[in-house]
């Protein structure tokens, strides 16, 4: 993943830029993230899946994430609302 240097642990991750924060970054590897999805635990991220990097951010393609994450993204913030 070339975007990979620039991605660093405690980057958060988003499914749009300017969108709400669905996680952030555990681990860093060369061919994947470990991104921690709040309620839900850690998921493994192909580097694939990493649309842009910028600014302490990493945007996600939601349609690359492995089904779980999806779920769990989508329901990131539900304990916020409790």
């Amino acid at each position: 993943m070339t975007r990979q240097a620039r991605v660093e642990i405690g980057d958060q991750a988003y499914l749009e830029d300017g969108g709400e924060e669905v996680g952030a970054v555990r681990e860093v590897h060369p061919t994947e993230l470990v991104v921690y999805v709040e309620g839900a635990g850690d998921f493994v991220v192909p580097a694939t899946a990493v649309r842009d990097v910028h600014h302490g951010k990493i945007i996600l393609d939601f349609e690359a994430l492995a089904p779980a994450m999806r779920a769990a993204v989508q329901h990131a913030h539900d304990a916020e609302s409790e």
